[in-house]
């Protein structure tokens, strides 16, 4: 049975299907030495030969692909693409390697907000997970600067005129902080660029620390370290698949639960370690005291 070409590369873990639906217009991808067109269907078989730029690429039958999540710390100070020309840290640089699939990022966070970031396998997953009509919610513990009233707040939950639209926060909660400096939480269903600043910035509030806490009902894991990541268990990535409309798994990647524990704990002391090691991310991880969530 033949598929969208896009549907299997992103199955395959090679991209969500906006990015490889951007690779096929940019005529990066050629099936069977021809250049891939939008709308193209294969049918995957061992005959079949995709190359991305060039290189040929794994194909996997839907049934043989293992949907695997990831829970990722982003530290403040890495950039969410694959690979910077300036040679800047990226959240692609401490992730476990994989053969055969690779790790796809369930949407963005600016190069100077840090917390929760997904990512999985499975680039269907992750495309309707960052489609906006899924309205999956996110939120935000954002320490602001600058005078904040209760005309500013009904301002933001009611909505404001952005370069791009309308956009209002969907709650906000003061969590503490005095003076000038205080801390909220807000929560957003879609993820436009920069959205949360933004925001603020329209009623004149700046951002002084913005960090993404929980996705869906899927909060930043206790004891988890900037720069670490933890693979999550079949219960969670099955509640991720089931809110987009994808059928459940049925297998999960993970060990047994003793292999597991010693796993996560030799996982943690190395991305501690190796962000500990990196100038730049220690310099950017520096964080001032938040109020109790």
């Amino acid at each position: 049975m033949s598929e969208k070409l896009q549907k299997v590369l992103a199955n395959s873990g090679h991209g969500s299907r906006r990015e490889i639906e951007a690779m096929i217009q940019a005529g990066r991808i050629s099936v069977d030495g021809k250049i891939a067109t939008l709308g193209d269907r294969i049918e995957v078989n061992a005959s079949i030969r995709v190359r991305i730029d060039g290189h040929v690429v794994a194909l996997r039958e839907p049934e043989e692909t293992v949907c695997r999540v990831l829970a990722y710390y982003k530290p403040e100070g890495e950039l969410c693409t694959r690979k910077d020309p300036e040679g800047r840290p990226t959240v692609f640089d401490r992730l476990p390697k994989m053969r055969g699939s690779r790790w796809v990022a369930v949407g963005r966070l600016d190069v100077n907000t840090s917390g929760l970031l997904l990512f999985t396998t499975d680039g269907e997953l992750a495309n309707r997970l960052m489609h906006p009509s899924r309205e999956v919610e996110r939120e935000y513990a954002v320490r602001v600067f600058g005078q904040v009233d209760e005309e500013k707040i009904k301002q933001l939950r009611k909505g404001v005129q952005l370069e791009d639209g309308m956009a209002a926060f969907r709650t906000i909660s003061f969590q503490g902080g005095e003076g000038m400096n205080q801390w909220y939480n807000v929560t957003l269903t879609e993820g436009r660029n920069r959205e949360v600043r933004r925001l603020w910035e329209a009623v004149d509030v700046q951002v002084s620390r913005l960090i993404r806490i929980r996705y869906g009902a899927l909060g930043l894991p206790k004891g988890l370290p900037r720069g670490g990541w933890t693979e999550l268990d079949l219960n969670a990535t099955n509640y991720l698949r089931e809110m987009v409309g994808l059928p459940p798994e049925t297998q999960s990647k993970l060990p047994v639960e003793r292999d597991r524990r010693r796993t996560k704990a030799n996982q943690i002391r190395r991305a501690v370690k190796k962000h500990s090691q990196r100038p730049a991310a220690r310099n950017s991880g520096r964080r001032s005291a938040q109020p109790k969530r």
